[in-house]
């Protein structure tokens, strides 16, 4: 995935930008079809497992058994459930990153409809992909302990950090906005945790069910998103 530097925008309009780093285009380039198929069903058991039984719970047999895989085949590509759990995590934020860096780089947009459709996107990443986001959303904070190896440890910051620049695509939608007086005199960051904090609760009471109607996750999106602009949206008051 080509992009530039920075992304097409006048010298002028240069804090409306994202800057994709080496490290942010080494992420968005990641290619999770070209890996064995067997290692792709073992990270999609994996992030059933780790939300379905929990980290402590979800065993390695466990998580093979979904798949018919065996206890060996799981420890050739991961030398641990620990770092099974991080590889899970970490195609979770390459997935999201992927999705919502076109949208932080294109310059066509205002910050408002920027922010509406990474948080309508984001949204929809919460649902369409239940099992990583939750993974995503409650790894982190719940697993640090675990992570007793350099190896681990390395993984674990890696994650942390891929974290930090997915919110850090809202912070900078949000602190466009501010600039140009469409959004209220907020701190960006601390925006952009709240509305991400609002989003990835998803994970927490969205279930997926068959008498869902089609178009309900469109709904839950486009609400939550219009939610996030308005939440921060400039009043008379703030004039």
């Amino acid at each position: 995935m080509a992009l530039p530097l920075y992304c097409c925008t006048p010298p002028a309009r240069l804090a409306d930008t994202v800057t994709l780093t080496p490290e942010l285009e080494n992420w968005v380039g990641i290619e999770y079809e070209n890996m064995p198929p067997i290692q792709l069903k073992l990270l999609d058991a994996a992030a059933k497992a780790f939300t379905t039984y929990g980290f402590a719970a979800a065993s390695i047999d466990v998580i093979a058994s979904q798949i018919g895989a065996t206890k060996g085949s799981v420890y050739y590509y991961y030398r641990s459930k620990t770092d099974l759990f991080f590889a899970v995590h970490k195609r979770a934020m390459v997935m999201n990153l992927k999705t919502q860096v076109p949208v932080a780089c294109d310059a066509t947009l205002g910050p408002q409809e920027k922010l509406y459709r990474m948080a309508h996107l984001h949204a929809m990443l919460m649902m369409d992909s239940l099992y990583y986001q939750r993974v995503t959303v409650q790894g982190v904070e719940l697993h640090q302990s675990v992570s007793t190896t350099p190896m681990e440890r390395e993984a674990l910051a890696e994650v942390i950090t891929m974290r930090d620049v997915y919110e850090g695509l809202f912070s900078q939608a949000v602190r466009a906005g501010v600039e140009q007086g469409l959004f209220a005199n907020v701190d960006p960051s601390l925006a952009a945790k709240g509305i991400l904090g609002i989003l990835n609760w998803i994970t927490v009471w969205y279930r997926p069910r068959e008498t869902e109607a089609p178009d309900y996750r469109q709904r839950v999106a486009g609400q939550l998103a219009t939610q996030a602009v308005y939440g921060i949206a400039r009043t008379p008051r703030d004039a």
